[in-house]
């Protein structure tokens, strides 16, 4: 690709990008949230077409008015934001890549496939699950089984190991090894900047829209591709001493929920966080993680069970009570479930706080005021965005995420729930997430955080319980935990 360029109403995404990936290598992608990453990458799936420059796909000019004439030529990819049907069955979304020239669909061998690959590389998924029923994560194993299914040639895969152990981390490492060993080309979209040491070629770092730079990878370091990414160095990431956590605030008590296929999924967790205190769960996704948080939240009533905040019962299922308790959530979906896509910041940001007298009278809206506190909210979590009006929607990953933490956080909440909160985001938004939930806790806030990335639940946390298959596996401080300990619990293995 030479000299991309894509202009959007008042924005230019790509600005003269040069990227060249090989046969046989895989080629790191790395730039913060909003530096063009996906624009380019839509581009060379045909979502896009570009306003100046040119494709050649090995060595012959190449244009493509849609995404199946990309397909058709062996370029997938797994989108950040996830192409699927939600009412159809996973076995369903494959079979709608299907492209053999006949109307006829074998639902057995789609699922046969789909059982082998999953087994084969370590993304297992219930092939007659509905979309709807799985967890993000499992919704984003489905994307991966998608290309896997149709053999691509070039395989762009954006962020693919946020759901996985570090052990099916490895496992799938070794796959994209083979794959470029295969003669394909491999396109690592990432923001952990481990991974990116340890299974890429060469890294092309993008920022402001621009191709920064194209190093081989064993000549970077993390921190040298950090400040590549964000255009300064960063802190060393460590945590300040917290004074001890004070009096329990969060407890959970034998808590079963029931999943949305109707079977528990969460069963008997007892769990509790002290004020000031941060408590990470690792797993893989779809071991229960949502469903528990969805249930501290009130927005899923457990079967059984208890939930306490500052030692007060907790009515089941009832959102409004959670947010009365001093209950702040950050679900892992901040599009869907964590923000109103099509309603304004301004908007965004009064959701939790419209009834508040200051922001209303009786049923009418005090419009001035509520837009006056989102431009200091704007200000304070440094939310880049056009303005107040602006629709969520039109913002990166990481601005999203912002307005979500500043909506919750600005009620000084007692206890705070993230799911997933730095997830597909950049180095730079997530040293930032980062920076906002240990002030949570600096504040007295019990915060209980739900995550894949082992190298941010080890940063983050005082505490770290493992959940697999709904149960707590184990519990460990985080001074004494090793990655590969908790990585076993997480696939399976209880601690002694």
């Amino acid at each position: 690709m030479h000299g991309i360029v894509k202009r959007f109403p008042g924005v230019v995404a790509n600005d003269g990008v040069d990227f060249e990936a090989a046969v046989g290598e895989v080629h790191a992608l790395l730039g913060e949230n909003g530096a063009g990453k996906s624009t380019l990458s839509n581009i060379l799936t045909g979502l896009y077409r570009p306003d100046e420059g040119e494709i050649l796909l090995y060595g012959e000019p190449v244009h493509f008015a849609n995404p199946r004439e990309a397909l058709d030529a062996g370029i997938g990819m797994v989108h950040q934001h996830f192409r699927l049907v939600e009412t159809f069955t996973v076995a369903e979304n494959i079979a709608l890549v299907e492209h053999g020239g006949s109307f006829r669909i074998d639902p057995g061998g789609i699922e046969s496939r789909v059982t082998e690959l999953g087994a084969r590389y370590g993304l297992q998924v219930d092939p007659r699950a509905r979309i709807w029923q799985l967890s993000i994560g499992e919704q984003q194993r489905v994307e991966i089984l998608k290309a896997l299914y149709r053999n691509a040639r070039i395989l762009i895969l954006d962020e693919p190991t946020a759901v996985l152990t570090p052990q099916e981390a490895e496992t799938l490492f070794v796959t994209l090894r083979q794959m470029a060993a295969d003669g394909r080309t491999v396109i690592f979209i990432s923001h952990k900047l481990n991974e990116v040491k340890a299974v890429s070629d060469r890294v092309t770092v993008l920022r402001g829209g621009k191709s920064i730079a194209t190093v081989d990878t064993a000549d970077a370091t993390p921190r040298s591709l950090a400040a590549l990414m964000v255009g300064r160095e960063l802190s060393e990431g460590a945590r300040e001493k917290r004074s001890q956590p004070a009096e329990p605030m969060l407890q959970l008590e034998d808590v079963w929920v029931v999943g949305s296929r109707g079977t528990d999924a969460v069963k008997g967790v007892s769990l509790t966080v002290r004020a000031g205190e941060i408590v990470a769960v690792a797993g893989v996704s779809g071991n229960g993680q949502r469903e528990l948080g969805e249930a501290i939240a009130g927005m899923r009533a457990p079967s059984r069970g208890t939930i306490r905040v500052a030692g007060a019962a907790m009515l089941a299922g009832d959102p409004r009570a959670a947010l009365n308790a001093g209950v702040a959530f950050v679900p892992e979906d901040r599009l869907t479930t964590g923000a109103a896509p099509g309603l304004s910041i301004a908007s965004n940001l009064v959701l939790r706080s419209y009834r508040d007298p200051s922001l209303s009278r009786g049923p009418m809206l005090l419009l001035d005021r509520i837009r006056h506190r989102a431009i200091d909210l704007i200000h304070r979590y440094r939310i880049a965005a056009p303005g107040p009006s602006a629709q969520v929607r039109v913002l990166s990953g990481g601005n999203l995420q912002k307005v979500v933490i500043a909506r919750e956080f600005s009620g000084d909440p007692r206890v705070v729930v993230a799911a997933s909160p730095t997830q597909g985001l950049d180095v730079g938004a997530t040293e930032t997430v980062r920076d906002y939930l240990c002030e949570a806790a600096a504040s007295g806030a019990a915060v209980l955080v739900f995550s894949e990335d082992l190298d941010e639940i080890l940063e983050l946390a005082d505490r770290i319980a493992v959940i697999y298959e709904g149960t707590i596996a184990g519990e460990v401080a985080a001074a004494e935990a090793s990655i590969d300990e908790i990585g076993l619990m997480m696939a399976g293995a209880h601690r002694a």
